[in-house]
Protein backbone atom coordinates (compact mmCIF):
# COMPACT_ATOMS: atom_id res chain seq x y z
CA UNK A 1 0.00 0.00 0.00
CA UNK A 2 1.32 3.46 -0.73
CA UNK A 3 0.64 5.61 2.80
CA UNK A 4 2.05 4.37 5.57
CA UNK A 5 -0.10 2.82 7.95
CA UNK A 6 -0.11 3.39 11.92
CA UNK A 7 1.79 0.20 13.35
CA UNK A 8 -0.23 -2.10 15.86
CA UNK A 9 2.47 -2.94 17.87
CA UNK A 10 3.22 0.44 19.42
CA UNK A 11 1.50 2.38 22.57
CA UNK A 12 0.48 5.74 22.96
CA UNK A 13 3.83 6.93 24.01
CA UNK A 14 5.20 5.87 20.24
CA UNK A 15 6.88 2.77 21.82
CA UNK A 16 7.71 -0.54 20.40
CA UNK A 17 5.51 -3.40 21.95
CA UNK A 18 7.76 -6.30 22.52
CA UNK A 19 5.71 -7.69 25.65
CA UNK A 20 3.03 -9.88 25.32
CA UNK A 21 1.40 -8.60 28.39
CA UNK A 22 1.65 -5.06 27.47
CA UNK A 23 0.21 -6.20 23.97
CA UNK A 24 -2.94 -7.86 26.18
CA UNK A 25 -3.19 -4.23 27.51
CA UNK A 26 -2.90 -2.56 24.14
CA UNK A 27 -5.71 -4.69 22.84
CA UNK A 28 -8.40 -3.77 25.05
CA UNK A 29 -7.50 -0.18 24.03
CA UNK A 30 -7.30 -1.28 20.61
CA UNK A 31 -11.18 -2.60 20.52
CA UNK A 32 -12.32 0.11 22.83
CA UNK A 33 -10.98 2.63 19.88
CA UNK A 34 -12.47 0.43 17.36
CA UNK A 35 -15.91 0.59 18.99
CA UNK A 36 -15.73 4.36 19.95
CA UNK A 37 -14.97 5.33 16.65
CA UNK A 38 -15.98 2.60 13.84
CA UNK A 39 -18.35 0.23 14.98
CA UNK A 40 -19.80 1.12 18.00
CA UNK A 41 -19.94 -0.50 21.35
CA UNK A 42 -21.61 -4.13 21.56
CA UNK A 43 -24.37 -4.32 24.21
CA UNK A 44 -23.98 -6.18 27.00
CA UNK A 45 -25.21 -10.02 27.63
CA UNK A 46 -28.76 -9.94 27.99
CA UNK A 47 -29.93 -10.22 31.74
CA UNK A 48 -32.04 -13.60 30.69
CA UNK A 49 -31.63 -15.74 27.81
CA UNK A 50 -33.28 -19.30 26.68
CA UNK A 51 -33.22 -21.78 23.51
CA UNK A 52 -36.11 -23.22 22.60
CA UNK A 53 -36.41 -26.53 19.73
CA UNK A 54 -39.29 -25.26 17.74
CA UNK A 55 -38.31 -28.03 14.66
CA UNK A 56 -36.66 -31.19 14.69
CA UNK A 57 -35.57 -33.18 11.82
CA UNK A 58 -33.79 -35.89 11.50
CA UNK A 59 -33.65 -37.54 7.96
CA UNK A 60 -32.13 -34.19 6.71
CA UNK A 61 -29.95 -34.33 3.89
CA UNK A 62 -30.98 -38.20 3.13
CA UNK A 63 -30.55 -38.45 7.19
CA UNK A 64 -26.94 -37.63 6.67
CA UNK A 65 -27.66 -35.19 9.13
CA UNK A 66 -30.05 -33.43 11.94
CA UNK A 67 -31.68 -30.18 11.23
CA UNK A 68 -33.31 -27.89 14.61
CA UNK A 69 -34.84 -24.96 14.26
CA UNK A 70 -33.90 -23.08 17.64
CA UNK A 71 -35.48 -19.55 19.20
CA UNK A 72 -33.07 -18.03 21.20
CA UNK A 73 -35.00 -15.12 23.75
CA UNK A 74 -32.91 -13.03 24.78
CA UNK A 75 -34.48 -10.38 27.69
CA UNK A 76 -33.52 -7.00 27.80
CA UNK A 77 -34.62 -4.37 30.51
CA UNK A 78 -37.76 -5.93 30.67
CA UNK A 79 -37.97 -6.59 27.14
CA UNK A 80 -37.79 -9.67 24.89
CA UNK A 81 -37.15 -10.41 21.95
CA UNK A 82 -36.44 -13.39 20.01
CA UNK A 83 -34.61 -14.79 16.57
CA UNK A 84 -34.25 -18.33 15.01
CA UNK A 85 -30.85 -20.19 14.49
CA UNK A 86 -30.83 -23.21 12.13
CA UNK A 87 -28.46 -26.15 13.18
CA UNK A 88 -27.08 -28.97 10.60
CA UNK A 89 -24.88 -31.18 12.61
CA UNK A 90 -23.67 -34.66 11.13
CA UNK A 91 -25.71 -37.31 12.45
CA UNK A 92 -22.40 -39.97 12.15
CA UNK A 93 -19.19 -38.74 12.74
CA UNK A 94 -16.31 -40.55 14.60
CA UNK A 95 -15.63 -37.44 16.80
CA UNK A 96 -17.35 -34.14 18.06
CA UNK A 97 -17.50 -32.22 14.77
CA UNK A 98 -16.27 -28.56 14.53
CA UNK A 99 -18.77 -25.91 14.38
CA UNK A 100 -19.61 -22.86 11.78
CA UNK A 101 -21.56 -20.02 13.10
CA UNK A 102 -23.05 -18.79 10.24
CA UNK A 103 -24.07 -15.06 9.52
CA UNK A 104 -25.84 -15.27 6.50
CA UNK A 105 -27.31 -13.12 4.17
CA UNK A 106 -30.77 -15.36 4.34
CA UNK A 107 -32.68 -17.65 7.13
CA UNK A 108 -32.63 -20.49 3.90
CA UNK A 109 -31.23 -24.40 4.92
CA UNK A 110 -29.14 -24.82 2.66
CA UNK A 111 -28.77 -21.76 0.74
CA UNK A 112 -26.95 -20.81 -2.27
CA UNK A 113 -24.45 -19.19 0.20
CA UNK A 114 -24.24 -22.26 2.44
CA UNK A 115 -23.66 -25.75 0.86
CA UNK A 116 -25.23 -26.94 4.41
CA UNK A 117 -25.15 -30.98 3.20
CA UNK A 118 -21.25 -30.57 1.50
CA UNK A 119 -20.71 -29.09 5.09
CA UNK A 120 -22.41 -32.45 6.90
CA UNK A 121 -20.32 -34.71 4.33
CA UNK A 122 -17.50 -32.88 5.61
CA UNK A 123 -17.86 -33.83 9.04
CA UNK A 124 -19.00 -30.55 10.14
CA UNK A 125 -22.04 -28.65 12.18
CA UNK A 126 -23.11 -25.40 10.90
CA UNK A 127 -25.50 -23.40 12.83
CA UNK A 128 -26.78 -20.35 11.15
CA UNK A 129 -29.08 -17.17 11.01
CA UNK A 130 -30.23 -14.63 8.60
CA UNK A 131 -29.12 -11.40 9.48
CA UNK A 132 -32.21 -9.36 9.01
CA UNK A 133 -34.00 -12.14 11.52
CA UNK A 134 -32.07 -10.04 14.26
CA UNK A 135 -32.71 -6.49 12.67
CA UNK A 136 -32.94 -4.90 9.07
CA UNK A 137 -30.51 -4.00 7.23
CA UNK A 138 -31.31 -0.14 7.27
CA UNK A 139 -31.41 2.93 9.69
CA UNK A 140 -34.45 1.91 11.34
CA UNK A 141 -33.31 1.59 14.97
CA UNK A 142 -36.85 0.78 16.22
CA UNK A 143 -36.66 -2.45 14.00
CA UNK A 144 -36.32 -5.96 15.57
CA UNK A 145 -33.21 -6.58 18.06
CA UNK A 146 -32.19 -2.37 17.59
CA UNK A 147 -35.50 -1.38 19.58
CA UNK A 148 -33.81 -3.33 23.27
CA UNK A 149 -31.51 -0.68 23.25
CA UNK A 150 -32.87 2.76 22.76
CA UNK A 151 -29.84 4.93 22.54
CA UNK A 152 -32.07 8.18 22.32
CA UNK A 153 -30.08 8.92 19.55
CA UNK A 154 -27.13 7.83 16.89
CA UNK A 155 -25.14 9.91 18.01
CA UNK A 156 -21.02 9.38 18.52
CA UNK A 157 -20.24 5.56 19.69
CA UNK A 158 -24.24 3.96 19.85
CA UNK A 159 -23.68 0.26 17.85
CA UNK A 160 -24.43 0.50 14.40
CA UNK A 161 -26.37 -2.42 12.42
CA UNK A 162 -22.87 -4.17 12.53
CA UNK A 163 -22.24 -4.52 15.98
CA UNK A 164 -26.00 -5.69 16.79
CA UNK A 165 -25.42 -8.87 13.84
CA UNK A 166 -22.04 -9.43 15.89
CA UNK A 167 -24.23 -9.63 19.35
CA UNK A 168 -26.47 -11.87 17.88
CA UNK A 169 -23.59 -14.12 16.78
CA UNK A 170 -22.44 -14.36 19.98
CA UNK A 171 -26.05 -15.44 21.66
CA UNK A 172 -25.84 -18.26 19.26
CA UNK A 173 -21.83 -19.24 20.75
CA UNK A 174 -23.99 -19.20 24.03
CA UNK A 175 -26.20 -21.29 22.77
CA UNK A 176 -23.87 -23.85 21.30
CA UNK A 177 -22.48 -24.06 25.28
CA UNK A 178 -25.52 -26.25 26.30
CA UNK A 179 -25.18 -28.54 23.24
CA UNK A 180 -22.51 -31.51 24.08
CA UNK A 181 -22.34 -32.96 20.45
CA UNK A 182 -19.94 -30.23 19.11
CA UNK A 183 -16.28 -29.56 19.66
CA UNK A 184 -16.04 -26.03 21.66
CA UNK A 185 -13.19 -25.94 21.00
CA UNK A 186 -12.48 -25.37 17.59
CA UNK A 187 -15.62 -22.94 16.16
CA UNK A 188 -15.43 -20.86 13.71
CA UNK A 189 -17.46 -17.58 13.06
CA UNK A 190 -17.69 -17.15 9.51
CA UNK A 191 -19.45 -14.14 7.18
CA UNK A 192 -19.43 -12.59 3.96
CA UNK A 193 -18.96 -8.98 2.46
CA UNK A 194 -21.03 -6.65 5.31
CA UNK A 195 -21.59 -10.04 7.47
CA UNK A 196 -17.81 -10.65 7.26
CA UNK A 197 -17.15 -7.46 8.77
CA UNK A 198 -19.70 -8.38 11.28
CA UNK A 199 -17.66 -12.19 12.03
CA UNK A 200 -14.48 -10.18 12.54
CA UNK A 201 -15.77 -8.11 15.05
CA UNK A 202 -17.79 -10.81 16.95
CA UNK A 203 -14.15 -12.98 17.25
CA UNK A 204 -12.94 -9.75 18.49
CA UNK A 205 -15.45 -9.80 21.07
CA UNK A 206 -15.57 -13.24 22.17
CA UNK A 207 -13.01 -15.30 22.40
CA UNK A 208 -14.94 -18.20 22.64
CA UNK A 209 -14.44 -18.46 18.89
CA UNK A 210 -11.49 -20.75 17.82
CA UNK A 211 -11.72 -19.23 14.62
CA UNK A 212 -12.51 -16.15 12.53
CA UNK A 213 -13.46 -16.25 8.97
CA UNK A 214 -13.79 -13.69 6.49
CA UNK A 215 -14.72 -13.52 3.17
CA UNK A 216 -14.78 -10.38 0.53
CA UNK A 217 -15.52 -8.18 3.62
CA UNK A 218 -13.32 -5.19 2.08
CA UNK A 219 -13.80 -1.85 3.41
CA UNK A 220 -14.62 -1.48 7.03
CA UNK A 221 -13.71 -5.46 7.12
CA UNK A 222 -10.10 -6.63 6.43
CA UNK A 223 -8.77 -4.57 3.93
CA UNK A 224 -6.30 -1.68 4.81
CA UNK A 225 -8.14 1.58 4.28
CA UNK A 226 -5.21 3.93 3.70
CA UNK A 227 -4.45 3.58 -0.15
CA UNK A 228 -6.91 1.37 -0.87
CA UNK A 229 -8.99 0.98 -4.31
CA UNK A 230 -12.79 1.03 -4.30
CA UNK A 231 -14.82 1.73 -1.70
CA UNK A 232 -13.29 3.90 0.72
CA UNK A 233 -14.91 5.41 4.13
CA UNK A 234 -16.80 7.87 1.93
CA UNK A 235 -18.45 5.36 0.07
CA UNK A 236 -19.31 3.29 2.68
CA UNK A 237 -20.72 5.70 5.29
CA UNK A 238 -22.55 7.34 2.78
CA UNK A 239 -23.82 4.28 1.58
CA UNK A 240 -24.78 2.59 4.61
CA UNK A 241 -24.18 4.98 7.62
CA UNK A 242 -26.24 2.67 9.87
CA UNK A 243 -23.89 0.02 9.70
CA UNK A 244 -21.09 2.12 11.76
CA UNK A 245 -21.42 4.48 14.78
CA UNK A 246 -21.99 7.82 13.78
CA UNK A 247 -18.50 8.65 14.64
CA UNK A 248 -17.31 6.96 11.87
CA UNK A 249 -18.49 9.47 9.23
CA UNK A 250 -16.18 11.70 10.19
CA UNK A 251 -13.23 9.94 8.43
CA UNK A 252 -14.56 10.26 5.00
CA UNK A 253 -12.35 11.38 2.77
CA UNK A 254 -9.92 11.78 5.69
CA UNK A 255 -8.49 7.88 6.24
CA UNK A 256 -4.93 8.96 7.12
CA UNK A 257 -6.37 11.01 10.23
CA UNK A 258 -7.68 7.57 11.32
CA UNK A 259 -5.54 6.51 14.39
CA UNK A 260 -6.66 2.61 13.58
CA UNK A 261 -6.53 0.77 10.58
CA UNK A 262 -8.02 -2.35 9.69
CA UNK A 263 -4.99 -4.20 10.71
CA UNK A 264 -6.12 -3.66 14.10
CA UNK A 265 -9.63 -5.36 14.13
CA UNK A 266 -7.39 -8.32 12.38
CA UNK A 267 -5.30 -8.12 15.36
CA UNK A 268 -7.78 -8.82 17.95
CA UNK A 269 -8.00 -11.94 16.95
CA UNK A 270 -4.35 -13.44 17.57
CA UNK A 271 -3.74 -15.52 19.18
CA UNK A 272 -6.77 -17.73 17.73
CA UNK A 273 -6.95 -18.31 14.08
CA UNK A 274 -7.68 -16.12 11.32
CA UNK A 275 -8.93 -16.73 7.78
CA UNK A 276 -9.70 -13.91 5.12
CA UNK A 277 -10.55 -14.82 1.60
CA UNK A 278 -10.65 -12.67 -1.51
CA UNK A 279 -12.21 -13.07 -4.82
CA UNK A 280 -10.09 -11.55 -7.85
CA UNK A 281 -12.66 -9.63 -9.71
CA UNK A 282 -13.68 -7.99 -6.82
CA UNK A 283 -12.39 -4.94 -7.01
CA UNK A 284 -14.48 -2.90 -4.73
CA UNK A 285 -13.48 -4.69 -1.94
CA UNK A 286 -9.74 -4.29 -2.87
CA UNK A 287 -8.12 -8.01 -2.96
CA UNK A 288 -4.61 -6.57 -2.10
CA UNK A 289 -5.65 -4.66 0.69
CA UNK A 290 -7.19 -7.67 2.00
CA UNK A 291 -4.17 -9.46 1.54
CA UNK A 292 -2.51 -5.89 3.12
CA UNK A 293 -4.62 -6.53 6.42
CA UNK A 294 -3.31 -9.88 7.29
CA UNK A 295 0.17 -8.83 6.30
CA UNK A 296 0.43 -6.42 9.10
CA UNK A 297 -1.54 -7.97 11.82
CA UNK A 298 1.15 -10.59 11.69
CA UNK A 299 3.51 -9.34 13.71
CA UNK A 300 0.92 -10.01 16.98
CA UNK A 301 1.27 -13.42 16.42
CA UNK A 302 4.98 -13.30 16.74
CA UNK A 303 4.48 -12.28 20.57
CA UNK A 304 2.70 -15.71 21.19
CA UNK A 305 5.73 -17.59 19.46
CA UNK A 306 3.34 -18.04 16.44
CA UNK A 307 3.64 -17.67 13.15
CA UNK A 308 0.37 -14.97 10.85
CA UNK A 309 0.74 -15.14 7.21
CA UNK A 310 2.34 -17.48 5.71
CA UNK A 311 2.94 -16.08 2.11
CA UNK A 312 5.56 -14.51 -0.13
CA UNK A 313 5.90 -10.98 -1.08
CA UNK A 314 4.75 -11.45 -4.47
CA UNK A 315 1.00 -11.29 -5.57
CA UNK A 316 -0.73 -13.62 -5.29
CA UNK A 317 -2.44 -15.95 -8.64
CA UNK A 318 -6.11 -16.19 -8.72
CA UNK A 319 -6.96 -19.34 -6.55
CA UNK A 320 -3.22 -19.74 -4.83
CA UNK A 321 -4.02 -21.01 -1.37
CA UNK A 322 -1.74 -20.05 1.76
CA UNK A 323 -2.96 -22.28 4.62
CA UNK A 324 -0.02 -22.73 6.95
CA UNK A 325 0.06 -19.69 8.95
CA UNK A 326 -2.39 -18.78 11.78
CA UNK A 327 -3.70 -15.94 9.59
CA UNK A 328 -4.91 -18.10 6.05
CA UNK A 329 -5.71 -16.54 2.93
CA UNK A 330 -7.10 -17.55 -0.60
CA UNK A 331 -7.76 -15.32 -3.31
CA UNK A 332 -9.71 -17.32 -6.05
CA UNK A 333 -10.93 -16.36 -9.64
CA UNK A 334 -14.68 -14.53 -9.90
CA UNK A 335 -16.38 -12.15 -8.41
CA UNK A 336 -18.11 -10.96 -5.11
CA UNK A 337 -19.58 -13.82 -4.05
CA UNK A 338 -19.34 -17.09 -1.20
CA UNK A 339 -18.81 -20.15 -3.01
CA UNK A 340 -18.39 -23.56 -2.71
CA UNK A 341 -14.89 -22.87 -3.30
CA UNK A 342 -14.41 -20.55 -0.35
CA UNK A 343 -16.22 -22.99 2.30
CA UNK A 344 -13.83 -25.88 0.92
CA UNK A 345 -10.82 -23.92 1.66
CA UNK A 346 -12.46 -22.86 5.26
CA UNK A 347 -13.14 -26.80 6.20
CA UNK A 348 -9.63 -27.27 4.83
CA UNK A 349 -7.99 -24.31 7.15
CA UNK A 350 -10.04 -25.82 10.55
CA UNK A 351 -8.71 -29.20 9.83
CA UNK A 352 -4.98 -28.23 9.39
CA UNK A 353 -5.44 -26.17 12.71
CA UNK A 354 -7.52 -28.41 15.19
CA UNK A 355 -7.28 -27.18 18.38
Amino acid sequence: MEQKIPEVLQDAAGAVITDRKVWEQQRGRIYELLCDQEYGFLPPPPEQISFRTVERQEDFCASKAVYERVEIRVQVSGKEFAFPVHAVVPAVVSEKPMAFVHINFRSNVPDEYMPSEELADGGFAVFSFGYEDVTKDNGDFSDGLAALFPAGSRNGNAPGKIALWAWAALRVMDYLQTREDVDLKNVAVVGHSRLGKTALLAAASDERFAFAISNDSGCSGAAVTRGKKGERVADITKMFPYWFCENYKAYAGREEEMPFDQHFLLALIAPRKLYVSSAQEDQWADPPAELAGCRAASPVYGLYGLGGLVCGEESPEANAVFPEGNIGYHVRKGTHYLSRYDWQRFMEYLRLHRN
